[in-house]
């Protein structure tokens, strides 16, 4: 699971030969004397880009289930998901760039949970009070309230681009917005990243042209994604897939298909999401006709927050992504980072709704609300880990 992927900069030699050629000229003319100063700055190359490191953090599939509803509800219009992110929010508002995938629609009153969600509009502020900078809108759900509920998400998220700066892609009203989304091009910290979001399909029809979403069977949209990247020479490309079965552990033949041409198209790293439960990791290498290139894939990050208590779907993954960029230039992508997280539902460790980052609350199961639930979580944590063969960042033995 260690790599290490450069990508460089190819930056022209001639202007150093041309100098070096000058300080020669220079010191045979015995007439001409150089000041100091000129010398170093012409014998000595500076770094021309400020070395630094961007951090990226995603998370899996934030839900509304009606249960969750129901429990946020504190009268009339007002609803509180404050616990909901408490214990990482300080994580996820250090990363430069932290993303959410939005599993639901903003259709409006009267909310719903499963089949077709709707969730109260303050759930997409309190996220980005929580730091989130970027929303993933291409999955199944997403035409859950038809045209119209799609259109209002997309309403919601353009209030929030424009008021407070969150990005989303997935998701357009019309050929101009997808254009702009379809890739996502953000920089940060001197990198350049394109960013691509799609679904495998959606359980509602959507009935009319508008609005969009991005789907994984239209190869030849995202080839031109992908494109787009390559000649607006992005330094790193992400894909952001919504595919595979739900509640296996073991991602699918055709996700690694659709991984593989992904990779082989242009994808620098690929983190899925929709089984509901983690899945395995796997390090691709391209064709020769890409350079051997490797690529991270992985299949899901499970669930970030929900009402789900089905076997393994409470305990998600938190993916963080180190770009470097070097005082030469280079771009080099360090090896991807995981963090256990565990969603606890009303009774376990509070009385609401709690992502908990395992590692930390390990050994601390006199703090829960409900000690049964930490027993699970842990139990849960060991079996996956040996399932997916992923391990924390920080794993340490295990200390009930």
């Amino acid at each position: 699971m260690h790599f290490l992927q450069r990508h460089t900069r190819k930056i022209s030699l001639a202007l150093s030969v041309m100098m070096s050629a000058m300080a020669g000229s220079v010191a045979s003319a015995q007439e001409l004397t150089m000041p100091e100063r000129w010398t170093r700055s012409l014998m000595y190359v500076r770094p021309i880009f400020k070395q630094d490191t961007l951090t990226i953090r995603i998370l899996g599939d934030v839900m509304m289930h009606s249960a969750q509803i129901k429990n946020a509800h504190r009268g009339g219009s007002e609803y509180d998901f404050s616990s909901y992110f408490s214990l990482i929010e300080d994580q996820i508002k250090e990363a430069d760039i932290a993303i959410a995938n939005m599993e639901f629609t903003l259709a409006g009153e009267p909310y719903s949970g499963y089949p077709c969600f709707s969730a109260p509009n303050t759930l997409a502020d309190y996220l980005a009070d929580c730091g989130f900078d970027i929303f993933l809108a291409a999955n199944n759900h997403i035409f859950d309230k038809g045209a119209k509920g799609a259109e209002r998400t997309l309403e919601i998220y353009r209030r929030l681009e424009n008021e407070r700066g969150i990005r989303f892609m997935g998701l357009a009203g019309d050929e101009e917005e997808l254009n702009q989304r379809n890739p996502l091009f953000i920089r940060s910290k001197g990198i350049k990243l394109a960013l691509l979001n799609a679904t495998y399909g959606t359980n509602m029809g959507l009935g009319t042209h508008w609005p969009k979403t991005n789907y994984l069977s239209a190869r030849t949209q995202l080839e031109s994604a992908l494109s787009k990247a390559k000649e607006a020479d992005a330094d790193v490309t992400i894909a952001f897939p919504h595919w595979g079965t739900e509640y296996v552990l073991k991602h699918s033949a055709r996700q690694e298909e659709t991984a593989i041409w992904l990779a082989e198209s242009g994808a620098d790293m690929i983190i899925g999401a929709h089984p509901h439960v983690i899945q395995d990791f796997q390090m691709l290498e391209t064709s020769e006709t890409n350079g051997y290139k490797k690529v991270p894939v992985a299949y899901s990050l499970g669930n970030a927050v929900s009402n789900m208590s089905a076997r393994n779907t409470q305990l998600e993954l938190m993916a963080t992504v180190r770009i470097v960029m070097h005082g030469n230039g280079d771009v080099e992508i360090l090896p991807l980072e995981f963090t256990y997280l565990w969603c606890s539902r009303p009774g376990g460790f509070c009385d609401s709704y709690t992502v908990v980052p395992v590692e930390e609350y390990i050994g601390r199961k006199e703090e829960w609300l409900g000690p049964w639930e930490y027993d699970k979580m842990v139990d849960t944590y060991i079996y996956v880990k040996e399932q997916t063969g992923i391990e924390d960042k920080n794993t340490k033995t295990i200390n009930e």
